[in-house]
């Protein structure tokens, strides 16, 4: 399926882009996805392609400073101002459209809090391998390093602590992907860091309530986030239907798996509470 690239202008004069996947026929809905710390939208063509044609109108949003927005790279003013890129986004398409978030990784963190921030903004939300509760990370020297810089120099470098493609997948060809990708991002600011850090407690603090139908999809080999950490807690915030669809052999990034059932799954989902 042909995709077109978009932009996005914030509230703040910021411009950033999206990839438009436009639906085969009349869109059942609109599913906007957020992509994890490092990915983008260019890791996704599969999965997008594959929703276009069941029906669905798709755009998949590069986050300000992250893949095609050279921006500002790799850095953010805070949390919230992410959420509210992703608001205004979203609030015009609200009163004529059904919405479903797709949320991956590190983003699924962005999605729950937006429903925290600025409630009512979509109908269901699908969660794969969410970042809620990571299983990689800085190590203390690192975290004391990134705090101490966000005081003084918040525009410094850090290496984001994803440089092993092989946390991603175990698929070769994916594995060269990501390793040879220009526009992941590998380097994050100390305030980025920090941020993610607050938006963590954001959502610990004020965690919110997702009345909507929820699907997670869980990586039984992943080795990014603690699945059981990450069931608890979706099932804490989720007042809604949840479903949990976990694959045993699969590794973090679904979209590089060899099979891609969880293409097929998400659209039977979408079918079922849309």
């Amino acid at each position: 399926m042909p995709w077109t690239l978009q932009s996005h202008t914030a509230s703040d004069g910021y411009r950033w882009q999206y990839r438009h996947y436009a639906a085969s026929g009349a869109a059942r809905a609109d599913v906007i996805c957020l992509h994890g710390i490092q990915s983008h939208a260019g890791w996704y063509e599969l999965s997008c392609e594959a929703l276009a044609q069941a029906g669905y109108d798709v755009c998949f949003l590069d986050r300000r400073g992250s893949g095609t927005n050279s921006e500002a790279r790799g850095d953010v003013s805070g949390f919230r101002r992410l959420l509210d890129d992703i608001a205004e986004f979203l609030r015009p398409r609200r009163p004529e459209k059904r919405i479903v978030l797709l949320a991956i990784s590190w983003g699924g963190k962005l999605a729950a809090a937006l429903q925290r921030r600025h409630p009512g903004l979509f109908d269901a939300m699908a969660l794969l391998c969410p970042g809620f509760c990571p299983a990689v990370g800085l190590s203390l020297r690192e975290r004391l390093s990134v705090f101490a810089a966000r005081l003084v120099t918040p525009g410094r470098l850090f290496d984001i602590p994803l440089s092993d493609a092989e946390l991603f997948t175990a698929t070769p060809k994916a594995l060269e992907f990501i390793r040879r990708d220009p526009l992941a991002l590998r380097k994050a600011t100390a305030r980025l860091l920090v941020e993610s850090v607050r938006l963590d407690s954001y959502l610990r603090w004020f965690p919110p309530r997702i009345t909507g139908p929820v699907l997670l999809m869980l990586a039984g080999r992943d080795r990014i986030i603690d699945n059981a950490l990450t069931r608890a807690l979706v099932k804490r915030i989720t007042t809604g239907k949840l479903e949990v669809v976990e694959y045993p052999n699969a590794h973090h990034t679904l979209e590089f798996e060899p099979d891609r059932e969880f293409i097929a799954d998400m659209i039977t989902w979408l079918a079922r509470v849309i």
